[in-house]
């Protein structure tokens, strides 16, 4: 038996403001997870997870020294609607050798979406309807560092004031993990069925991202870029606010020190057609311990 727990502490621009006044900061319980290892071949689990239907959402978390870039994906962006980042609930895994292809599980039952599509159902489902979903990858022996993985995420999304709607996430990976190079692809469909209706449209978004670190100045510099697409069906409502993206980021990190990393990235957006592209510059120092 085992357990785990991720806690986060967001500043908040607002603090000492208001009446009461606003604290200094949001508490949030990112990670809370008691496990039972019967095996490899066999763990059941329960509490709040990273969602494991994308991989970048359950290979970097919070600790944003582990990932190269400064920032996520816009698709599992933590805080954002397309990808459910968080899911609350049991899960069954485990890995079985299979020749050689090392094929890995995850099969789950939770509460899905809240009422704020962003969130997951804390307190419980809001429909009764439960979400459940099934991951499946591959880290082939003959091709260490490569996997290759798919999952299927199942859900009833109930939004206030709007109808009921039936939703499908099919999702599918392919990794090389290497500094020489790194590559990762995702991308994820998600289906929304009106209930008892006839509408009915799917939404679609992908990245591709490649680094590699330098062989010369000691190796400790990594160039990468990153281009990532949202596609966001116009007609609908769960997804109502959420803009479509064509976006591209090219940096640099160098690894200051076996504890930090200095990141210096620019990234150029741009969110509907008949809108000016954005673009800047960012800097940030990651640190571990």
């Amino acid at each position: 038996m085992n357990f785990f727990g991720e806690l986060s502490f967001t500043p908040r621009t607002d603090a000492g403001t208001g009446s009461p006044s606003a604290t200094g900061f949001n508490a949030e319980v990112e990670r809370v997870i008691i496990r039972f290892d019967q095996s490899d071949k066999l763990k059941v689990s329960f509490g709040r997870y990273h969602t494991p239907i994308n991989w970048w959402n359950t290979a970097y978390h919070h600790g944003q020294w582990l990932q190269t870039t400064i920032n996520r994906p816009e698709m599992v962006q933590f805080g954002g609607k397309f990808i459910p980042v968080h899911f609350v609930g049991a899960l069954v895994e485990g890995s079985l050798p299979a020749g050689g292809w090392n094929i890995n599980y995850q099969g789950g039952v939770g509460n899905g979406r809240g009422n704020v599509i962003s969130r997951a159902g804390d307190a419980g489902d809001n429909n009764g309807r439960p979400a459940w979903l099934l991951n499946v990858f591959t880290k082939p022996d003959k091709a260490f560092g490569l996997q290759v993985g798919g999952s299927a995420y199942f859900d009833r999304v109930s939004i206030a004031g709007s109808p009921e709607f039936n939703e499908r996430i099919l999702s599918g990976h392919v990794v090389w993990q290497h500094e020489d190079p790194e590559v990762i692809a995702e991308i994820a469909d998600i289906r929304h069925d009106e209930v008892g209706g006839v509408l009915s449209e799917s939404s679609l978004a992908y990245y591709g991202q490649v680094a590699y670190r330098l062989p010369v100045f000691d190796r400790l510099w990594k160039p990468y870029v990153r281009f990532e697409h949202i596609n966001i069906a116009h007609a609908d409502p769960v997804f109502a606010g959420v803009p479509n993206l064509d976006g591209s980021t090219i940096g640099v990190r160098y690894e200051a020190s076996s504890f930090a990393a200095v990141k210096v990235e620019g990234r150029f957006r741009r969110r509907v057609t008949d809108q000016p592209s954005t673009n800047g510059v960012f800097a940030q120092i990651s640190f571990t311990f």
